[in-house]
């Protein structure tokens, strides 16, 4: 007997054959120009300053890279970093010593300093160089740059959370103790509805697209081509990824660590009836599947016969509604609420937000909650993200992937700048068509397998569609 509720959502949709297009997959990696870069940096000094700031602080190490890489074209890797943004000077970079020759791929003219510290543990460190020192170099002074934004990678929405800073605390200290008033400046990047990350312009999105291609493109190998008998970490390597970096860890589990979502592969051997999970992302894009290793409903664990009608018709008609509501001038709060108006029952345990903007990091922020009126505008890349958590027999169902919401002026530049990255994107149009999905013409599917939704992993040629 079934211990999911009733959906009246769920009749509309069905599991048939579905012909996933083939693309081709694009070489020429679009290239974001200095120029646009120059800007940027000079829009954040701008934004600081109608904030009533004086200075950026921007921190950057390996996992907290977006800003740096947003403002410079260049990333830490292993290493800490610190770009530092006066008005009117040229930026300071400082970096450790393996970042010194890599800082020559920044895209912007920077004074790079070699700061030791930032080195890892045991190297050498012959200039003695402090922060003090560093920062005054960079043109601050308790005098005439009091006010100092930092910019690390996360705020808080809360009241009295301003003074909030969650840099490493010897950069805290040592700023404090020079006199200098902190405030957090995340928000300068990606507040709701107003961060300067949040919305891109033709080249970056050409940039993402690519990434979306091959991303989904890896994480389509790997489910038509998994089988039981596999360890996790044998399925992995179907991915057949490039080595664009990620944007988060490469996930793919089975059975029982389906439901642990974002740990590594391990050596688990598959099974028949194991339920799956897997997402793979570069920067800028993430694509993400949830099922069960089975050929048809007769190898599903007992007790989730049902498993397509219980849970993933709700939820790929919930996916629909979030496809045909989100366009230009949407509401956070008008597709949280689309959601939820579907999945409205705890049963389905969607917790996280239904949605959410994606950069080169996977999530930047999300204004999607209930009554959110943060406006949706063109430039902006969103990611699909509705993750239901049963805690029963039935697992869960995925299907994550990003779409950029685009004007008549941005869809006209991109067909004219990347006709290849148009036609791909009208082919995704078209097949969503087919499963009964209507976009608004403002949604452009960055995904090669947006809408393509597989129960079966073992039967892929059968996904969900309108009925």
């Amino acid at each position: 007997m079934s211990i999911a509720p009733a959906n009246t959502h769920a009749a509309a949709f069905e599991l048939a054959e579905v012909e996933l297009p083939q693309y081709e997959l694009p070489v020429d990696l679009p290239v974001v120009p200095a120029s646009t870069y120059e800007a940027r940096v000079v829009a954040a000094l701008d934004a600081a300053t109608t904030a009533g700031l004086d200075a950026l602080v921007v921190y950057g190490d390996r996992e907290h890279f977006a800003n740096i890489a947003y403002l410079t074209g260049f990333d830490p890797r292993w290493e800490e970093m610190l770009l530092l943004l006066v008005p009117g000077r040229t930026p300071v970079l400082l970096v450790g010593n393996e970042s010194v020759a890599y800082a020559a791929a920044a895209a912007i003219e920077v004074h790079v300093l070699r700061f030791a510290k930032f080195s890892l543990v045991g190297q050498p460190d012959p200039e003695q160089l402090s922060l003090a020192d560093a920062f005054g170099l960079a043109g601050f002074s308790a005098t005439t740059t009091p006010r100092v934004g930092t910019v690390g990678w996360k705020f808080w929405d809360a009241p009295g959370t301003e003074t909030w800073i969650e840099l490493p605390s010897f950069i805290v200290d040592e700023l404090r103790a020079a006199g200098f008033e902190l405030r957090n400046a995340n928000g300068l990047f990606t507040g709701h509805g107003t961060g300067l990350r949040l919305v891109n312009d033709v080249d970056q999105i050409a940039a993402f697209e690519f990434a979306a291609c091959h991303s989904s493109e890896s994480l389509r190998r790997m489910i038509t081509g998994v089988t039981p008998g596999m360890t996790e970490l044998q399925a992995s390597v179907l991915y057949g990824a490039t080595l664009l970096p990620f944007s988060y860890h490469p996930t793919l589990l089975s059975g029982e660590r389906a439901a642990y979502g974002v740990a590594s592969p391990s050596g688990r051997m598959l099974a028949t009836g194991d339920a799956m999970s897997a997402g793979f992302g570069h920067w800028g894009s993430n694509s993400a599947r949830g099922g069960f290793l089975v050929a048809s409903a007769d190898e599903l664990p007992a007790g989730a016969e049902d498993y397509v009608t219980a849970l993933v018709a709700p939820y790929f008609a919930a996916a629909v509604a979030w496809y045909e509501t989100m366009r230009i001038g949407v509401t956070a709060g008008e597709i949280h609420d689309i959601v939820h108006g579907v999945l409205d029952d705890p049963f389905y345990g969607v917790y996280l937000n239904p949605g959410h903007h994606i950069h080169l990091d996977e999530w930047p922020s999300s204004p999607v909650a209930p009554g959110s009126p943060v406006e949706f505008r063109s430039g902006m890349a969103l990611q699909l993200d509705i993750i239901p958590a049963t805690g029963t027999v039935y697992g869960s169902s995925n299907i994550e992937d990003g779409i950029v919401l685009a004007d008549a002026a941005l869809r006209s530049a991109l067909a004219e700048r990347y006709p290849d990255v148009w036609t791909r994107i009208q082919r995704r149009r078209d097949f969503m068509t087919t499963l009964g999905i209507t976009l608004d013409e403002s949604v452009l599917p960055m995904s090669n397998i947006a809408g393509w939704l597989p129960p079966f992993w073992r039967a892929p040629h059968l996904a969900m569609r309108r009925a």
